[in-house]
């Protein structure tokens, strides 16, 4: 409602020239929030005053946020929001939309003009964007059909120019791919679809003024700061009518100058000859080449005609200064300084430098040099581009000094610019000797990080691996130890280690000798028990024969006898049991200090 329409009136107040509130603005995500605003129906039918109003201003404040006239970084992060946000994906839907109001549709091509303006990537989508009709048509292809239809109405068409403008500005890839449609090698020879360079052509060499005007200035645009396209535009050939030979489009252009066609369709022609010449010293020898060109030029500005025809004749005398300024003097007869001589001869420098004057002096001029958009009150204003106002500013000054130089000046200057040429080139043999080398340096710096972190991933793995061999070795340790203990424990008979320069076998012969002192010591302690036991039953019988001992002496003293031999024998015995029990202590003591060992 209304509310809406004065809501939007105040923000847009709020933003209009004034960075911080535009930075708060995108910053705080409202871009992302306009997109809802522009999502319009299939039926497009019903569109009320309101909400045409509501769209007009929502609009507007697109504009207002990626206006030319705003700081150029603040004006690119717009437009990059507006594409993220598929802002301009949506602004192109309701330009390809049928049904669409005049105004909102003309407002929308200017909206779509100033997002895409100088922002490659918003351009580059621009480029792809098809109009839904059978076969699709690029977008591009349909906006210029209306540009050089006159029954199209004249706002909208202007703001097609813009849009035209917009994409070509600072696009050197919009701009080849527009001047291919022009060339030979790629001219759809079928007929079956229609390029943009041939529409261009079309309006260019048709009868109304203003599609003249119109196409002459888009492809002005089209070599805007672009040498090589200049000269590639050389080649473009016409077929005039049957029978007759093409010609180029630069002579074409020269042809209808010469035929003294209405104003607005020369001044358009003169600029676009204007803009194709300067900065290339190949067009201007094809121009010079046609030997009519000079002789129109030097008699348009000489004449002294009326106000209307001012503008022409300063226009002229731009063409033939940049003929002159960027002269190669490849041709004999249009050398620079016989050029000059022909201005004194036939104009007079005072003269030249006045009618040069008439450009920047003229009213319309003022304009057009104010803002990028085209914007006149009816076709008849329509005579000067705002980019053209630039070249003009840039070459009027030149010029004009160029026209006064003597022939010595002329060489002179041509030594500092052949120098300047060679300067030129050993800096940028430089500059691409040194980015080739900050190329390599880059190359070798990322190949430094990958070594180093390979080297840290390897070291890591180093550090690991030296940390697991250690635990493994401290576990080995462990398990060593206690299989010790268990060998010392259980007498394990499988140890195959030298012992103290011991063998294992010694070690068995030693334990079968202790083994045989062994059964020899319980042999012998068998037959000490014996004698003990025998010994026990003689010393019984002793005692008991003692009552009958005076009875016989005979047996008494052989007893004694007997007595006395046993306990000799009984103590060699014991002797012996001693001797050998210390044998047995002795190896005992070797076996156990072998088995520690």
């Amino acid at each position: 409602g209304i509310v809406v329409e004065d809501c939007l009136l105040l923000l847009q107040n709020l933003l209009k020239n004034n960075n911080s509130n535009q930075n708060f603005f995108k910053e705080g995500s409202y871009i992302q929030r306009m997109k809802p605003w522009f999502e319009v129906g299939d039926d497009n039918c019903g569109w009320s005053a309101q909400k045409v109003t509501n769209l007009h201003l929502m609009l507007q404040l697109v504009r207002v946020l990626v206006s030319p006239t705003n700081p150029p970084g603040a004006t690119s992060s717009c437009q990059k929001a507006m594409f993220h946000c598929g802002l301009l994906q949506q602004l192109c839907t309701i330009l390809m939309a049928t049904g669409v109001p005049a105004d909102i549709l003309t407002e929308t091509i200017n909206t779509v003009s100033e997002v895409i303006r100088g922002c490659q990537m918003n351009q580059d989508y621009f480029a792809s964007v098809n109009a839904p009709s059978s076969p699709p048509r690029p977008a591009i292809v349909v906006l210029l059909m209306s540009m050089v239809n006159e029954r199209q109405p004249f706002v909208l068409r202007c703001a097609v120019l813009y849009c035209f403008q917009c994409f070509l500005y600072k696009n050197q890839k919009g701009q080849g791919e527009i001047v291919s449609t022009l060339l030979p090698s790629t001219i759809d020879a079928t007929g079956n679809s229609v390029s943009a360079g041939q529409l261009l052509c079309g309006g260019l060499f048709s009868t109304d003024s203003l599609s003249n005007w119109c196409a002459a200035v888009a492809l002005a645009h089209a070599l805007q700061e672009n040498a090589t396209l200049k000269e590639q535009l050389l080649r473009v050939q016409l077929a005039t009518s049957i029978g007759n030979p093409p010609v180029s489009l630069l002579q074409q252009c020269t042809n209808i100058l010469s035929q003294g066609s209405k104003v607005q369709t020369r001044v358009g022609l003169l600029m676009l000859l204007c803009t194709w010449l300067s900065n290339c010293s190949i067009a201007v020898t094809h121009f010079l080449h046609n030997p009519a060109n000079v002789p129109f030029l030097t008699g348009q500005i000489a004449e002294n005609l009326g106000e209307e025809e001012q503008l022409v004749q300063g226009l002229c005398a731009l063409l033939l200064g940049i003929s002159i300024y960027y002269n190669d003097n490849s041709l004999e007869n249009y050398r620079k300084e016989k050029l000059k001589q022909l201005i004194e001869k036939r104009i007079g420098r005072e003269n030249f430098i006045e009618k040069l004057g008439f450009i920047s002096k003229h009213e319309l001029y003022s304009r057009a040099a104010q803002k990028p958009q085209p914007s006149f009150s009816s076709p008849d204003h329509m005579m000067f581009d705002h980019e053209f106002t630039k070249l003009v500013k840039e070459l009027e000054g030149v010029i004009s000094k160029a026209i006064y130089k003597s022939s010595e000046e002329d060489k002179k200057e041509e030594e500092v610019k052949k120098t300047l040429e060679q300067h030129d080139n050993i800096v940028t043999h430089y500059k691409k000797v040194i980015r080739e080398q900050d190329q390599e340096l880059e190359e070798l710096k990322q190949r430094i990080n990958t070594l180093t972190s390979q080297n840290e991933q390897l070291q890591a793995t180093v550090t690991q691996q030296v940390s697991q061999i250690q635990q493994h070795k401290d576990q080995y340790n462990l398990l060593k130890v206690q299989l010790g203990k268990d060998t010392q424990h259980h007498n394990s008979h499988s140890d195959a280690l030298q012992v103290n320069g011991i063998q294992g076998e010694e070690v068995g012969k030693l334990k079968e000798e202790l083994e045989e002192w062994k059964n020899k010591h319980e042999l012998l302690q068998g037959q000490l028990r014996e004698k003990n036991s025998l010994i026990e039953k003689l010393t019984s019988s002793a005692g008991g024969m003692g009552t009958a001992e005076q009875s016989s002496q005979t047996s008494k003293s052989g007893g004694l006898e007997h007595n006395n031999d046993l306990q000799k024998e009984l103590e060699v015995l014991r002797n012996q049991v001693q001797l050998q029990s210390a044998e047995i202590f002795k190896l005992q003591m070797e076996n156990q200090k072998l088995q520690l060992t």
